[in-house]
């Protein structure tokens, strides 16, 4: 039996995505963003790329969405590649997280030292090193940077970063406002400002598993480091406090959005994007959840055998 993504059929991702598609029932769409709350539950799409060059497809692969928390292992390679790794880790840990991904009570715990990069204490910390003269600058320098490097065609949704700013963003008002308080953030509104951008960057999932691909295996662009830690890190604390147990499960780099985004990495052989909107408690996709363990278990892509 072909293990592995080089075994795939287009028929294998027709029969497993229909079937996670039945999950969405036990799912619902976040409604403290009005415009993500607009999404439909039943929508789905997705995209596996295998580094042999076949791509595979199923759902309305047109649908675009905001990449929201999915563009964290981008912007923590981005700062690897610019700062290296002392000066990246002098700003956040490595450890995983026990609690919600906006947990304020953990980042108090934790004396305002953010857990890792994948929550958004973390990311908010390491968005103030993003170069720019102005929020809007920093943004589209990270998109620009993106794009030239996975060749992907990501996008600012100006609609989306209103509906944030409109309501939901207290919560990061807060983690920021502690961040500033212990030392690890110098300027909280034009980092809050950043961050909020950098979450509406938008695409589709070919775009998503364009940027997946960067983390696949060695490139001209990357130090392999840099992707070994930025793959560990989406292992370990990628779907935040059930990372491990779908680490287990699946066995591969993931890294989900309360958008219904998620991305998966196969180290050597490719990635795997989805889009489904439908969450579970902790802010993860049902459906796409249940695609990508349907794949790794037919497919015996667990890193861990």
């Amino acid at each position: 039996m072909t293990t592995g993504l080089t075994g795939l059929t287009q028929n294998q991702v027709i029969s497993w995505a229909e079937e996670a598609q039945r999950r969405v029932a036990y799912g619902r769409v976040i409604d403290r963003i009005a415009r993500l709350a607009q999404a439909d539950a039943r929508w789905f799409a997705v995209q596996v790329d295998a580094v042999q060059g076949e791509t595979y497809r199923y759902g309305n692969t047109t649908l675009a969405f905001p990449l929201m928390s999915t563009i964290k292992p981008f912007l923590l390679l981005y700062l690897l590649e610019r700062l290296g790794e002392k000066e990246v880790f002098q700003r956040v840990g490595v450890e995983p997280s026990n609690a919600p991904f906006n947990s304020l009570k953990q980042l108090i715990v934790d004396r305002g030292r953010p857990r890792n990069p994948m929550i958004n204490s973390g990311a908010i910390a390491l968005t103030e090193k993003l170069p720019g003269d102005s929020p809007d600058q920093r943004c589209q320098h990270l998109c620009d940077w993106l794009n030239q490097r996975s060749g992907c065609q990501l996008w600012l949704d100006k609609e989306m970063l209103a509906s944030v700013r409109t309501a939901g963003r207290e919560t990061n008002q807060a983690l920021a406002r502690y961040l500033s308080e212990a030392g690890y953030l110098e300027n909280l509104e034009q980092t809050l400002d950043t961050y909020e951008q950098i979450c509406c960057l938008s695409g589709q999932v070919k775009d998503l598993v364009c940027l997946g691909k960067l983390l696949v295996g060695e490139n001209d662009w990357l130090k392999p480091l840099h992707r070994q830690i930025v793959n560990a890190l989406m292992l370990t604390c990628g779907l935040y406090e059930a990372s491990s147990r779908f680490a287990i499960r699946i066995g591969l780099p993931m890294k989900s959005g309360i958008s219904g985004a998620l991305l998966a990495v196969v180290p050597g052989q490719g990635a795997i994007a989805c889009y489904s909107p439908a969450l579970d408690r902790v802010g993860n996709s049902v459906a796409g959840l249940a695609f990508i363990e349907a794949l790794s278990r037919g497919l015996h892509l667990n890193l861990f055998g």
